[in-house]
């Protein structure tokens, strides 16, 4: 049986409103992973169900996740940055993330704004793995950065993602020197409204099989991509 905490963390604009999701074999964990946000000024926290259906289907696949607000978002303190202040955010998680599961990879994922701040850390961040990018707002945040990615990178958008039209996001992808792959959910605008099901199982699909945990009873819950634990 999986098992929540919820706990601050000191960030470096005061407290960070966490929740940490573990699953039942967690013995059997060869990575840990986080999910972002989308855009504090327009009501997005670690609470959003786009953020939920992805971290649930990360946990499915044997994998703890922690999920977080930004500074100034639910109980988080400071106020929001634009995406500056945030990058530090992230990098105060995954350095508990780090402590708590020491020489493990990460999984960082992310949606829409949470999408950006987890993609410019990650390509950075040696410790970052794979990164999934969820709803790409490419009409308003810059995503350039991924011209130097060389991470395993799935992005995963909605076809009918005004914030995020596809013809831009193929044109992104096409220039990763790594590699994207992208994934469309058809009839899915940005916030995925009736498709947070296809969502989770493109996002469990996304998961690299040398993350996922080691032939095991954990194993058997990432072997089908379909199932999000609740």
């Amino acid at each position: 049986m999986s098992r929540i905490e919820s706990f601050f963390l000191a960030g470096p604009a005061g407290r960070i409103e966490c929740m940490l999701k573990r699953p039942g074999e967690e013995s059997e964990a060869r990575a840990a992973a986080v999910v972002c946000h989308p855009h504090p000024l327009f009501g997005g926290t670690m609470h959003n169900k786009v953020v939920h259906a992805a971290a649930e289907a990360i946990v499915g696949c044997g994998i703890p996740t922690l999920r977080f607000n930004f500074r100034g978002a639910g109980g988080s303190g400071g106020t929001h940055d634009g995406g500056r202040g945030e990058q530090d955010d992230l990098r105060a998680v995954l350095d508990h993330l780090s402590r708590l599961y020491p020489g493990r990879p990460l999984l960082l994922a992310g949606y829409s704004f949470g999408a950006y701040v987890a993609l410019v850390v990650g390509w950075r961040d040696p410790r970052a793995k794979a990164l999934i990018g969820i709803g790409l707002p490419v009409n308003l945040v810059p995503f350039g950065f991924l011209r130097a990615c060389d991470r395993p990178l799935t992005l995963i958008q909605g076809d009918q993602d005004a914030f995020g039209p596809m013809p831009l996001v193929m044109a992104l992808a096409a220039h990763v020197p790594g590699g994207a792959r992208v994934v469309v959910i058809q009839g899915a605008a940005h916030n995925f409204a009736g498709h947070l099901d296809e969502l989770a199982r493109r996002v469990a699909e996304a998961i690299p099989e040398d993350l996922r945990p080691a032939p095991g009873p954990a194993a058997a819950i990432g072997d089908d991509p379909s199932r999000v634990v609740s």
